[in-house]
């Protein structure tokens, strides 16, 4: 729908359209690897929005364009010939969005479409479509409705041939067998995609530009390398001796033909030797423990490790309330976070400590869509789990999904499965001619060195019944289906070996939530009490949050909810709840009788009074006070101090407030017939009392 340029394209689906821009310098950077920067933009204007800020604009991306920006750079990453180290931006700015189509698949089509289109080296092109299940049936880009009832949101990115380049999907436990199936449907349906771009490519006759250098190692540096025996001792040594043969050669092309060979050797070991380089076969785990309850005060822990990789879980719970996450984009409200923070000792580095960065927002959001399908929707608190990596060697993201489920466990959550995740490797060798693999090994559980020198970074998180959670990342332009499901298979028994030994340590959640952990109670609020419960502008309200540090909110018309984080707060707050409401807990008045009231104020609108001694003063209105109309109480001759004769006719519904009469005492008796609710009380923590009704 856009008119197109060279590095530019723009691609509709429904009313929703995103413009996608690829640009690349034509110097080489000094980077040691391919610097490419994937931004994505959701402007508020494209629904119809203005930003809520003081500026009134857009301020920094929030996680969902990060998390996008992270999907589309893997899905064409893999794409980019070796060695290809030119600074590469692709920007995606979404221009209109329809409420029903999401527009991230639409970008990944997008980005494959403006760098097939441009001139800058690019093995594309490659098509997105996302995967729904909705009553067992399988949809291909569902909208935002089939998606709120759907038990899958896969997102697949194919390369021609039927190739897959990135898979990423949350599942609600949903089988394997369905899984698989949706995997290959959702290929299908990317060829399509292929096709319509690799037309638009042959229309427009660009030419893909000749590089002026790829960064790959000398044959003769990789030569001398092979032959030295200090390879496998001393890095350093190594280097400086090839510094000294090849004085001319670059630092980089020593330290790359340094990697050619290591990562030469790593993977002939495991492909013809099934060796790896701990000494493990292919299949097995590394040695797990797991710990649970680290610290008594916190609403749940868990430490689990698998090898060198060790992460420490906490769960806090708080208030519905602050779980509330508006998006001007797609209006999403959620109740289970997970944060992992990988800060720099987990790898023995020095690093400066910042805000959340992209990685560690990526491996969060897919370790809480891991969990996340396991909580039950009804659970009355928001939950945050934090994963603290303390040691890194191999997929945090599958560890925190691992000691996330032992925290939740721990803190009383009723989970309905245990879930752990692992990460499958894959090494793979190809013909020299078609580039096609002619072998392949899987590995289980892989190390961080084994996802460096290998192809594939396949991570997979499920319950022993089936998958949550999936994200497949590839150095490959490519794999075939058939690699995806063996490596399926192998992830499945995997998973249901670690699930079997976290059981050891602790096979179902808590039956009760820790002492200190926080409570929840219901309080049921009579319309003729809420102004007494509530106070004069919320004040009653705000002085028991600040008093407390409770949090209130209405559920219904008649219904609040009380969050406290401790047992004590609660009792403190239902204290302060029986103060404001003791004197009309005390006195259930009848409806028509006639009482004797004190006058406690002279007013120039009525008389304050009161009908018993620790009763707050209501006002009689001059309307109310006589036959003859009168402007001030003072003409009857009424002081403060004074007893008068009123009748009672119930509370006004809207405010609460107790309507008395002096005037009808003075007029001939009538029979009054009037129905009103009999709910006068206010509950605490118990059922709300059904309603009655009497007359009189």
């Amino acid at each position: 729908g856009l008119p197109q340029k060279p590095g530019m394209c723009g691609k509709l689906l429904g009313d929703t359209a995103v413009m996608v821009t690829a640009v690349s310098k034509t110097k080489p950077s000094a980077s040691q690897f391919m610097p490419l920067v994937v931004d994505y933009r959701q402007k508020a204007a494209a629904a119809g929005r203005i930003p809520t800020n003081y500026l009134r604009r857009e301020l920094g991306s929030t996680d969902k364009e990060i998390l996008t920006s992270r999907v589309i750079d893997r899905s064409i990453r893999p794409l980019f010939p070796g060695g290809y180290f030119y600074d590469t931006q692709i920007l995606c700015n979404l221009l209109a969005v329809d409420g029903v189509n999401d527009p991230d698949v639409l970008a990944i089509n997008g980005a494959s479409a403006a760098l097939a289109l441009s001139d800058i080296p690019w093995n594309g092109p490659i098509g997105a479509v996302r995967v729904g299940l909705v009553d067992g049936e399988t949809i291909i880009n569902p909208t935002r409705k089939q998606m709120s009832s759907s038990a899958l949101n896969l997102v697949v990115a194919g390369a021609p041939q039927n190739q897959v380049v990135m898979l990423e999907a949350t599942a609600e436990n949903i089988l394997q067998q369905d899984f698989c199936h949706a995997i290959k449907v959702g290929v299908k349906h990317t060829q399509q995609i292929i096709q319509g771009i690799q037309q638009l490519v042959k229309e427009q006759g660009v030419a893909k530009r000749t590089v002026q250098k790829l960064f790959v190692a000398p044959e003769e540096i990789v030569e001398c390398i092979s032959r030295d025996e200090a390879i496998n001792k001393i890095r350093l040594e190594t280097e400086e001796q090839l510094k000294e043969k090849f004085p001319e050669a670059e630092p980089y092309e020593i330290m790359e033909s340094f990697s050619v060979v290591s990562k030469d050797i790593f993977r002939n070991l495991v492909l013809n030797e099934y060796k790896r380089c701990d000494g493990r076969d292919l299949t097995s785990l590394r040695d797990i423990k797991c710990e649970v309850n680290m610290f008594k005060m916190l609403h749940g822990s868990a430490l689990f490790q698998r090898g060198q990789t060790q992460v420490l879980c906490t769960v806090t719970f708080d208030s519905l309330e602050s779980s509330v996450k508006s998006d001007l984009i797609s209006t999403a409200v959620r109740y289970v976070y997970l944060w992992c923070y990988f800060p720099p000792y987990a790898t023995n580095e020095i690093g400066k400590v910042t805000g959340m960065n992209r990685r560690e927002l990526g491996h969060g959001a897919l370790a809480e869509r891991a969990l996340k399908p396991v909580i039950p929707q009804d659970f009355p608190f928001t939950i945050r789990v934090t994963s603290e990596v303390l040691e890194s060697n191999g997929s945090s993201s599958m560890a925190s999904a691992c000691g996330g489920s032992l925290a939740l466990m721990d803190a009383g959550v009723p989970v309905s499965s245990a879930v752990a995740g692992v990460a499958i490797g894959l090494i793979t060798k190809c013909s020299l001619e078609k580039g096609d693999i002619e072998d392949y090994r899987l590995l289980t559980d892989i190390l961080g060195i084994e996802d460096y020198y290998g192809d594939m970074d396949f991570k997979m998180a499920g319950t022993n019944k089936g998958v949550t959670a999936l994200q497949v990342d590839l150095k490959l332009p490519g794999i075939p289906i058939k690699i995806v499901m063996e490596a399926i298979q192998q992830a499945t028994a995997a998973k249901r070996e670690i699930l079997q030994i976290m059981n050891q340590t602790l096979a179902k959640p808590r039956p009760n939530r820790k002492e200190s952990g926080p409570v929840v109670e219901t309080i049921h609020v009579p319309l003729s009490k809420r102004l007494r419960f509530v106070g004069p502008g919320a004040y009653n309200l705000k002085k028991l949050q600040a008093k407390t540090g409770v949090t209130v909110s209405q559920l219904d018309e008649e219904t609040y909810s009380v969050f406290a984080p401790t047992p004590s707060a609660m009792h403190e707050a239902r204290e302060f709840i029986h103060e404001i409401c003791k004197d009309d807990q005390e006195v259930n008045l009848e409806f028509g009788a006639v009482y004797t009231a004190t006058i406690t104020e002279i007013r120039d609108s009525g008389v304050m009074v009161k009908l018993y001694p620790n009763m707050t003063p209501v006002l009689l209105h001059n309307s109310q006070l006589d036959q003859r109309k009168i402007k001030h109480p003072s003409v009857l001759g009424l002081e403060v101090g004074q007893e008068i004769q009123v009748k009672y006719f119930g509370r006004d519904p809207t405010d609460g407030r107790m309507r008395l009469s002096r005037k009808i005492l003075q007029s001939p008796a009538t029979t009054v017939l009037k129905t009103l609710t009999d709910k006068n009380s206010i509950v605490l923590g118990g059922t709300v009392p059904q309603s009655s009704t009497s007359s009189q």
